[in-house]
């Protein structure tokens, strides 16, 4: 029976994704809020790019970085729900091997990517707050293009090995992945081989991106505070320090899920599996929603721009007034 079930399960072509086990009979009740969750991100990301790309005032570093952070929003967001709720409504729980490799694949580049496009956004925060009358010699156009060709091909790069890592492994345990996607430390479970090269790697690539990501974007608000704190009065310190928070917000809205599913990930043995599903699902789908928001109420240039496509009954024409309407908008201190 062993040596039958060995056979069944070595190199399988594909595996059966469970959703969430243990809570299979409520599939359908938790899809309501996924497939929210899902509209809300793709609505918002959109509304971002839409809003940035027609305003010619948002056409700096800091909205181009906005965009990329959208865009990255986007492809997370569309590479895992869509399959999660396909679990959810249809039952349709496999997945080719191939394709479970991409979608692993996907996922953790474009959380590194996430990472890496923060770390940029700080470093234009910073340029504009510590030396603001060299911001636009600085960050050229031509320079935000190479901060993100550098930060894309640090994702792609250091993800790259993982697929062909996990390829090499022989599965005979079973075919049946414990979650909604294809992670990376379920799918190792599944192995009966040694996998220490692969788990090592892994874990190195989430500990240095993550330990390097926020010590920089740490140094950057250490010298920013610092520069705030030498401003003449408490208006101008107030006023400096509102043009970061949105930023500062969308950093912990990242970090701290991710923070708190790594310590149940290692320590939490005795919660219930269906618990660090969700959580590994929550810090993967959160920050796709909350960052429009965060963006699109802390950001006047946004919400103005917002409010104005409501009040005209999202008309996409201008206005004889619109000239009007992007002088009454205020710079953001840069």
């Amino acid at each position: 029976m062993s040596d039958f079930n060995t056979t069944d399960f070595t190199n399988p072509s594909t595996f059966i994704l469970l959703g969430l086990p243990g809570l299979e009979e409520a599939h359908v009740w938790v899809s309501i809020p996924f497939c929210a969750m899902y509209s809300i991100a793709i609505w918002g990301n959109f509304t971002i790019l839409f809003i940035v790309k027609r305003e010619s005032v948002l056409h700096r570093p800091m909205y181009y970085f906005l965009c990329m952070l959208a865009i990255s929003d986007l492809v997370l967001s569309t590479t895992i729900l869509p399959k999660t709720l396909s679990i959810f409504w249809f039952r349709s729980q496999e997945i080719d091997f191939g394709a479970c490799l991409t979608q692993m694949y996907f996922i953790h580049c474009f959380s590194v990517m996430e990472s890496g496009i923060f770390v940029a956004m700080a470093l234009d925060r910073y340029v504009a707050i510590c030396d603001p009358l060299r911001h636009s010699t600085i960050l050229t156009n031509s320079t935000v293009a190479k901060i993100g060709l550098a930060v894309v091909l640090r994702s792609v790069m250091l993800i790259l090995p993982t697929p062909f890592l996990l390829r090499q492994i022989l599965y005979c345990r079973s075919n049946v992945i414990a979650h909604t996607h294809c992670d990376h430390t379920a799918m190792m479970k599944l192995a009966c081989t040694d996998i220490r090269i692969t788990s090592y790697y892994g874990l190195s690539v989430a500990l240095l991106v993550t330990g390097l990501d926020v010590f920089f974007i740490a140094v950057s608000y250490i010298q920013i505070i610092r520069a705030i704190f030498s401003l003449p009065t408490k208006d101008a310190c107030h006023k400096t320090f509102g043009t970061c928070s949105s930023h500062i917000c969308a950093v912990l809205v990242f970090y701290i899920p991710g923070f708190f599913s790594f310590l149940i990930h290692w320590f939490g043995h005795n919660i219930a599996l269906h618990f660090h599903v969700l959580l590994a699902d929550m810090y993967l789908m959160v920050p796709p929603i909350l960052n429009p928001i965060i963006y699109g109420v802390k950001t006047k240039q946004i919400w103005d721009r917002l409010f104005w496509l409501f009040t005209h009954k999202g008309t996409l024409t201008f206005s004889p007034g619109h000239h009007i309407f992007r002088k009454r908008i205020d710079v953001q201190l840069t």
